[in-house]
């Protein structure tokens, strides 16, 4: 079910990923200091930063570039799908940006994880920059809301965060015992959800109502996403696998094939769901990306028992009736 394509740069350490507007998967490689594109039949290009800074968070801006985090060098980066660069300096110095999404008001919003503020910065390189009320809280994964606001993870305090676009903040405290929430995201239920490090995956209504649901493998949870078959997609970075779990909370591992270093795997970090209709991940320590098989874009993919590669499906007529039912019957492309 799981397929891998290993990064040509050696020990690149891949953790953020991001499908972009050119139809190909674009992530960051955190330790080769390089923005990675892979097609979706798996073919590879790489772009050097241009001081050789370390990316980290990656996102598809609306004006069809990658916009990306450089922590350290403390700079929003920006890329165009031909590799041309453009590093916008952050106001706040040392402010170690750390993840990065598209808000609900086109501009790109990203957590600053080592000051108490929520940054916004628009296509132009306009920076402003909010403010959290909780001092300290390392503010780390971020999403835009489905109630057009943006909501975000506050590792140190145990709480998620919301701040709306002119910049006023709710915090909602995590039930206890405190946990570490890491990235989020919107499920097809309206609802935020967010990974931590206490082998649960969370839901959190607009509203504050939060949920658990625990990992049948306990594990330190990374990366989120909602997939195209309705359901939240997840990895597992220490338990080595990647997860799956429905809206009500019924979860499903995929165990990775690289088994990377003892005890901690191949590190699955970042994921996102691909245009192709598969979840794609980073391999940290495994230097690979992963892509599992999610939903059929065409009916020959259901023939000879490959029906089987996609959760869900009890036969092949569950799996033609899908492609049918979506108007996906079409060849998957590269």
């Amino acid at each position: 079910m799981i397929t891998e394509y290993p990064v040509p740069t050696p020990n690149s350490g891949p953790v953020g990923i991001t499908a972009g507007r050119d139809g190909a998967l674009w992530f960051t490689e955190q330790v080769a200091a390089k923005i990675g594109r892979v097609t979706t039949s798996g073919v590879f290009t790489e772009f050097s930063t241009p001081g050789g800074e370390s990316p980290l968070g990656i996102t598809s801006g609306p004006d069809g570039a990658l916009w990306f985090t450089e922590p350290f060098a403390n700079k929003i980066g920006r890329v165009t799908t031909s590799g041309t660069f453009t590093e916008y300096p952050v106001p706040t110095p040392d402010a170690q940006p750390a993840r990065i999404a598209v808000g609900p008001d086109g501009a790109l919003w990203f957590t600053e994880s080592n000051v108490a503020k929520i940054g916004r910065v628009t296509t132009s390189g306009a920076f402003t920059e909010f403010s959290i009320p909780t001092p300290f809280p390392a503010p780390f994964g971020i999403t835009a809301g489905p109630d057009g606001a943006v909501w975000f993870t506050e590792e140190n305090a145990s709480k998620i965060g919301r701040v709306t676009t002119s910049g006023t903040f709710t915090e909602f405290s995590i039930p206890p015992p405190a946990s570490v929430p890491d990235a989020i995201t919107v499920g097809p239920d309206r609802a935020l959800w967010f990974t931590d490090d206490t082998g649960k995956i969370w839901r959190l209504t607009t509203s504050g109502s939060f949920t658990a649901y625990r990992m049948p493998t306990s594990s330190l949870s990374a990366g989120i996403t909602a997939g195209p078959d309705g359901a939240l997609w997840f990895t597992e970075l220490t338990a080595n696998k990647v997860g799956r779990s429905t809206t009500s909370g019924a979860i499903t591992e995929y165990p990775v094939p690289t088994a990377g270093l003892p005890g901690l795997g191949s590190e699955p970090d970042g994921i996102a769901a691909g245009p192709d209709g598969a979840i794609w991940f980073t391999e940290n320590i495994g230097n690979k990306i992963g892509r599992i098989a999610v939903i059929p874009t065409s009916t020959e993919q259901c023939k000879n028992g490959g029906w089987r590669n996609f959760p869900g499906f009890r036969n092949q007529g569950d799996c033609v009736a899908f492609v049918a039912s979506h108007g996906k019957n079409r060849p998957t492309g590269g």
